[in-house]
C-alpha cells in the first residue's frame, strides 16, 4: 500500500477531496463562484472550524452578519458555531479552497510532529 494520494483538480464549481485523496483528519474543497453569484444557504459547524484560501478573484463573506471583503492572497478562519455565506464581487467571480478541521484538534506543529 502506498502512502500517498494524488488526484487533479478541473474547472468545476466545487470539487470535495475527501474521497479522492481518502482524507482521514481533513475536509478540502476547492470552490469557484462565477461573478455575482453565491453559496446559496448560510450555514455553520457543530465541530469542524474552516480556513478558506482564495486563490484568485474577489468577493465577500457574511460570518454572523459582519461582511468581510475577500480578495486573491487572502487566509481567513472561522470557528465552528458562526453563521456564513460566501459571495462573488458583482463584476469578478471568486476561487478558493476550504480546509475543515475538528476545533482544538491539532495536538503537534510540524516541527514538533517531524520524524527526521
Amino acid at each position: 500500500m502506498k502512502n500517498f494520494d494524488k488526484t487533479t483538480v478541473t474547472a468545476t464549481a466545487r470539487t470535495e477531496l475527501h474521497d479522492a485523496l481518502h482524507l482521514t483528519g481533513a475536509e478540502i474543497s476547492v470552490n469557484a463562484l462565477p461573478a455575482g453569484a453565491s453559496v446559496p444557504f448560510v450555514h455553520a459547524h457543530r465541530q469542524n472550524e474552516e480556513i478558506y484560501a482564495v486563490l484568485e478573484g474577489k468577493g465577500k463573506a457574511v460570518i454572523d452578519g459582519e461582511t468581510v471583503e475577500l480578495a486573491a492572497g487572502d487566509w481567513l478562519r472561522i470557528a465552528p458555531p458562526a453563521k456564513r455565506q460566501f459571495f462573488a464581487a458583482a463584476d469578478e467571480g471568486i476561487k478558493y479552497v476550504c480546509i475543515q478541521v475538528k476545533a482544538n484538534s491539532l495536538e503537534n506543529y510540524t516541527a514538533s510532529d517531524a520524524v527526521l
